[in-house]
């Protein structure tokens, strides 16, 4: 009896061991999908670890409906082998059954879910009730734990977006005799730092904004500063038909269940908008005051028509607790009352093929009558990162990211999320009708933006190129794409696998071309024809050393590029190393699209000089009278990058034609404390009538436009 007991025992301690060793040894595969899906798009899913290739055919993945009954829907499985798709599935509740068998190496992996539901809709609906939407979020939260990832659905990791960051500008050329901001599509406005009428600069000066009277610029003076309360921060500006807009953010305690708001609750950020009449540019009033929840994403003008879009995170692991707690974002407009209250059900809607846990919020109001009219907000469950609108459609992009399998897992770096090279672009339309905003259409393309300027619109075809991969990961080298969609988002055309091993710096559209640069040692530029959109093609390849951070169109015939310098350093007993040296303009002269030319090239200081053009485009001043170029910049000295030393900050004007670049006009003020001060560093050059501007945090300085000789310093302080 005893010797049966030690061997029960033994037994016993051998499988607990086995079980230990298994658990350890055995991976978790976890399973991305949206919960919801249009009829039209289809609905996929994605897996942290690849899937057999008869996996579908043996019957090891199958769907069933509301009823259980197995339904027989077309499935494919995706190249990268860790993605199905069904292309087109009737409108209904469904289940995605996985077995364990479907996983390669299953006897090492377990699945974290065996069933994933999911409802797919003829159209995007909106939500009727507060069940629906905390269905939506409890999914979230099962698929999270599943999957051992904490913040796996939040947007926290994701990509910065330009527009984000509190940098705008008065930069470019308008039709009237002072500047406009130098805007990527024509007739819609881009906020700014920076706005003029001619006659008066609108201008953010850290905590408030000041408007100055610049009709003498030979003596300037402040007519009006206006303030706002201790915790809101203004950020961005419009000018509309003697109406002034300031965007800014604020900080404020959340309201509690009954309505009440105590100073210990948790902080949330607003965007908010202040809208005054102008029309007395001295006396500006306050006519309207309103605010969404979120960090701003972007914001654009046309026609009257102001459209801003903010994102936000809800603390949706409340749902967990007994009282729950409110999910749905909140807002508050002064025509209604001040006090913040969650948007309604039905102003709230699930993007289709979202698994983001955050808000992207559409708010529309039309400027022509501010103070009446009727201000729209659509909150849509999808996180949106750029931004990208014409005067007729409105398109926001989110990360669409692959889940990490074990072997992935970098336990170094704490990877909470998702490996950045497993990202993929998610796209999504509206249409534009006045103040209405209306979903259209939504599609996911291989790799990731750049910027706003990855994408365009033309001819009723959406153009967008993308970075697949990482330039330094040797095992999967990045490569280059460029995809061509139709109205409905539908793939028409394709150019992929540019550049291997490199990445995308800049890249442009112009009506039926499209250029990009990419870089790794050198920059190649490219130029792909995209008037057949079935059938793009590279036209031409350029390769120089430096590389342009952006592309600014001049004329039919050429391209400015903004960028740096580089040089190959050599290393001793290993591959020689790409070192940046100073700010590089260059004019590509593309009149042979087969044959890009550099045509010239200025170096602007060494290592370390850069200006704030080389990552917010509307920085760029010009002036198409006199092809005068002009851009903020801070210049250091140095043979490279190990030693550098400040050498003064100001602001570099360039006549630049056809014929080459010629420096104009030095603004730069010289230091010997060899300390960038930047209260007094320029953000901004615009122009009104014969006077050049330049506007800093703390103050506005005018010069003569024949011979850039100082007329006026004005001191914001």
């Amino acid at each position: 009896m005893m010797k049966k007991r030690g061997v029960w025992l033994l037994a016993a301690a051998l499988i607990a061991i086995f079980g230990v060793a298994f658990a350890v040894i055995s991976d978790k595969v976890s399973v991305s999908a949206s919960a919801i899906a249009l009829a039209e798009q289809g609905w996929s899913a994605s897996f942290s670890s690849e899937l057999h290739p008869a996996a579908i055919e043996k019957g090891d993945l199958y769907i069933t409906d509301a009823n259980g009954n197995r339904v027989d829907v077309e499935m494919v499985l995706l190249e990268n082998g860790k993605t199905i798709n069904i292309p087109r599935i009737p409108a209904g509740d469904y289940k995605l059954h996985i077995k364990e068998s479907a996983v390669k190496g299953g006897f090492l992996k377990s699945l974290s879910a065996s069933e994933v539901s999911f409802a797919v809709q003829e159209e995007l609906k909106k939500l009727s009730n507060a069940e629906e939407l905390e269905a939506y979020f409890k999914q979230l939260m099962v698929l999270e734990k599943s999957s051992g990832q904490p913040g796996l659905f939040t947007n926290e990791g994701s990509v910065a977006t330009e527009e984000a960051a509190d940098s705008s500008s008065a930069g470019g050329n308008g039709g009237e005799n002072h500047s406009t901001t130098n805007n990527q599509v024509e007739g819609v406005d881009e906020a700014d730092l920076v706005k003029t009428d001619g006659s008066f600069v609108y201008a953010i000066s850290e905590a408030k904004v000041v408007i100055t009277d610049v009709r003498n610029p030979d003596a300037m003076a402040v007519a009006k500063e206006l303030a706002f309360q201790e915790n809101m921060y203004p950020q961005q500006l419009f000018l509309s038909n003697g109406v002034l807009v300031v965007l800014g953010s604020e900080y404020s305690a959340m309201p509690l269940a009954g309505g009440d708001i105590l100073e210990f609750r948790p902080q949330t950020a607003l965007t908010t908008v202040h809208i005054y009449n102008i029309e007395n540019p001295e006396n500006p009033e306050l006519i309207r005051e309103f605010g969404t929840e979120g960090n701003l994403n972007g914001a654009r003008l046309t026609d009257s028509l102001l459209y801003y879009v903010t994102n936000v995170t809800p603390d949706y692991r409340v749902l967990e607790e007994p009282d729950n707690g409110e999910i749905r974002p909140h807002m508050y407009d002064s025509k209604n009352g001040e006090k913040l209250q969650p948007l309604p059900y039905e102003s709230l809607a699930i993007l289709p093929g979202t698994t983001s846990a955050s808000y992207s919020i559409i708010t529309a109001i039309d400027l022509a009558d501010p103070e009446a009219s009727e201000l729209v907000m659509e909150g849509y469950l999808g996180g949106s990162e750029q931004l990208y609108m014409t005067k007729e459609h409105l398109y926001i992009t989110a990360s669409a990211y692959m889940p990490i399998s074990e072997e992935e897992k970098d336990e170094e770096l704490d990877m909470s999320i998702w490996l950045p090279q497993q990202a993929n672009t998610k796209i999504f339309k509206f249409a534009l009708d006045d103040a209405a905003v209306r979903y259209l259409a939504s599609t996911e393309i291989t790799g990731s933006l750049l910027n706003q300027f990855s994408m365009d619109e033309f001819d009723g075809y959406f153009r967008a190129v993308t970075t697949e991969g990482f330039a330094w990961d040797e095992a999967a080298p990045s490569k280059n794409h460029l995809f061509i969609l139709d109205d409905k988002l539908k793939q028409v055309g394709s150019v992929q696998d540019l550049a291997p091993g490199e990445r995308i710096y800049s890249a442009r559209f112009i009506e039926d071309k499209a250029y990009m640069v990419t870089f790794k040692e050198t920059d190649p530029l490219f130029v792909i024809d995209v008037s057949a959109p079935s059938s793009p093609e590279v036209l031409g390849e350029l390769k120089i050393p430096g590389f342009s951070n952006y592309l600014h169109p001049m004329g039919e015939d050429h391209l400015i590029g903004f960028g740096y310098d580089t040089k190959l350093e050599p290393v001793k007993g290993g591959e020689p190393r790409v070192v940046t040296g100073g700010m590089k303009i260059s004019l590509f002269d593309i009149t042979d699209f087969s044959n890009p030319i550099e045509k010239d090239t200025e170096i602007i200081g060494g290592a370390g000089t850069y200006s704030t053009l080389q990552y917010d485009h509307k920085a760029l001043f010009t002036h198409a009278d006199k092809n005068f170029y002009g851009f903020p910049v801070s210049v250091f000295s140095g043979t490279d990058s190990d030693y550098v030393k400040f050498e003064g900050a100001g602001a570099m004007i360039y006549t630049i034609t056809p014929e080459g670049i010629e420096e104009t006009a030095n603004l730069l003020a010289k230091t010997e404390s060899g300390i960038e001060n930047w209260e007094t560093s320029v953000q901004r050059l615009l122009y009104i009538g014969d006077s050049l501007y330049t506007v800093s945090p703390t103050e506005l300085k005018s010069y003569s436009l024949e011979n850039f000789s100082l007329k006026h310093t004005l001191s914001y302080r």
